[in-house]
């Protein structure tokens, strides 16, 4: 018999939802956020054009690549308006605070640092481990002393992408579904469902672009176990930003946010028997990622 996970802690975590907790005010609330989200891109990336005057030609397909670091420290640090819209929206139609999405701040804390530890080395276990490379040789990317360099920025760039899309998903949306439903089935998979369609490119990802989808649709999942079981998103934050770290800074695929990377891929994004074919690895290295957290917040 498969024992029920212990998510008794995500009592504490919903409870500053309950308050709020008729579903229009969700309905509206992840309305205006998203809405929110939209417009202030939008000024954002209109005042970023105006700014880079003849060159905005040249920096529109920059970032529509995230080829340089210009670009990826643009599109990183603009998800800090996902967050901002986030923050408005459970203020205005929920009458509570930022802090309430990220769980007791106590436990937020004590879990990210256990979770990051616990990663890094996990992660130094696989780097040493066979396979060495994707099926081919990394090609380089960024000079080292520049890497380095940029590097303090980059993590901080990361840390507002991976949070931002945290709060809003696990912190926002788990927690007022959560505290309007009792299933599992409706706060840990319509919040993934609405993450993977954020992820579903089928411009960039072409006839990959469902599995990524679907990929994205099971980390979600992943994620909205560990919000559950701490009670709070710092696991959840360690996890994605961990991994995003490996995608964005470390090995990126040469057609994709590849700005920031210390080496590229031997395959793009449009190869896609390679990507289909690295796929389960990721999907493989996440699963140890979900794991080993679970273990570092087990109490």
């Amino acid at each position: 018999m498969i024992p029920r996970p212990d998510y008794r802690a995500h009592r504490a975590f919903i409870a500053p939802a309950l308050p709020g907790a008729a579903l229009w005010r969700f309905i509206a609330g992840f309305a205006l956020a998203a809405a929110g989200y939209i417009a202030l891109n939008q000024v954002f990336f209109s005042v970023v054009y105006s700014l880079a005057g003849m060159g905005r030609i040249a920096l529109y397909d920059q970032l529509f690549r995230g080829s340089t670091p210009l670009a990826m420290f643009l599109l990183l640090f603009s998800f800090g308006l996902m967050t901002l819209s986030v923050a408005i929206s459970v203020r205005v139609m929920h009458q509570r605070t930022f802090l309430s999405l990220l769980g007791p701040l106590s436990v937020f804390w004590r879990d990210f640092r256990a979770v990051a530890v616990m990663l890094v080395l996990v992660s130094a276990v696989i780097a040493i481990l066979p396979p060495w490379d994707m099926g081919g040789d990394y090609v380089p990317n960024l000079p080292f002393g520049t890497w380095l360099m940029l590097l303090p920025v980059s993590l901080l760039a990361v840390f507002v992408q991976v949070s931002a899309e945290e709060i809003a998903f696990r912190g926002y949306v788990q927690q007022q579904l959560a505290a309007r439903f009792r299933s599992p089935l409706i706060w840990m998979v319509l919040p993934s469902v609405l993450f993977s369609m954020g992820h579903y490119l089928p411009d960039m990802a072409g006839e990959n672009a469902i599995l990524i989808a679907v990929w994205a649709g099971v980390f979600g999942i992943l994620m909205a176990d560990l919000t559950a079981r701490s009670g709070s998103l710092g696991p959840a934050i360690a996890v994605h930003f961990v991994n995003n770290l490996s995608a964005i800074l470390l090995v990126s695929l040469p057609d994709n946010m590849s700005g920031l990377a210390l080496y590229l891929s031997p395959f793009s994004m449009q190869d896609a028997d390679a990507m289909r074919a690295w796929l389960p690895v990721d999907f493989a290295l996440v699963i140890v990622l979900w794991l080993a957290a679970r273990l570092a917040i087990r109490r």
